[in-house]
């Protein structure tokens, strides 16, 4: 079984801040949803965390793997998107003619601008950890963890579940949320600490 966890939150998620590369902690908030989400992460019984290089998301695997044993192996290319001269922006998801909106809104049609990396640079970039690293620990059963980000994130359930980019948000998740993806029989479910389910971005 893969486990796909987004970081918790960070100050800048709670003003609807681009992110991207900018390397920003968790807050207080984020620290306790985390830890909050570890007797969930311990339940699956993984075998090893992959973790982004980023400081919210290597935070968040340290706490919710404390006292585990699992190995946190931190992987350059978990990184989240980079938005280049965007990230710090505030209300991109308000403004349909900012150049981001498309990138969640119509993802298929983004082109990148000013800096930013594009969806095909990305794509790639999942398809490389695929190829190198999870690929042969799925041929080995390994139970996984990864603790990336939202656009990371949704762009390795893409590749995984071989979506069209037109569905690249279909399973948008909350900080500290896991999509659990399990290879064998192609069952996909997201859970947070109370629940399991299926939850679709909402345009």
């Amino acid at each position: 079984m893969i486990g796909i966890m987004r970081h918790g939150k960070t100050d800048w998620n709670i003003v609807h801040k681009i992110q991207g590369r900018t390397d920003i902690p968790l807050n207080e908030e984020g620290i306790n949803s985390a830890r909050e989400a570890r007797d969930n992460v311990l339940a699956c019984n993984f075998d090893i965390c992959y973790v982004s290089p980023l400081i919210r998301a290597r935070q968040t695997a340290q706490i919710v793997t404390e006292g585990s044993g699992i190995e946190c192996v931190v992987d350059d290319r978990l990184k989240e998107l980079g938005f280049g001269d965007y990230e710090g922006m505030e209300g991109v998801y308000g403004k349909p003619d900012h150049p981001l909106y498309k990138f969640f809104f119509d993802t298929e049609h983004y082109e990148a601008t000013g800096g930013a990396e594009s969806i095909e640079c990305l794509m790639k970039r999942v398809e490389s950890f695929c190829d190198d690293v999870l690929n042969e620990l799925m041929e080995e059963g390994k139970n996984v963890l990864i603790v990336a980000h939202g656009a990371l994130n949704a762009a390795l359930i893409t590749f995984l579940m071989k979506n069209p980019i037109k569905d690249f948000w279909a399973y948008g998740q909350s900080n500290c949320s896991i999509f659990k993806y399990y290879p064998e029989d192609m069952q996909r479910t997201m859970t947070d600490n109370t629940a399991t389910y299926i939850r679709k971005k909402e345009a």
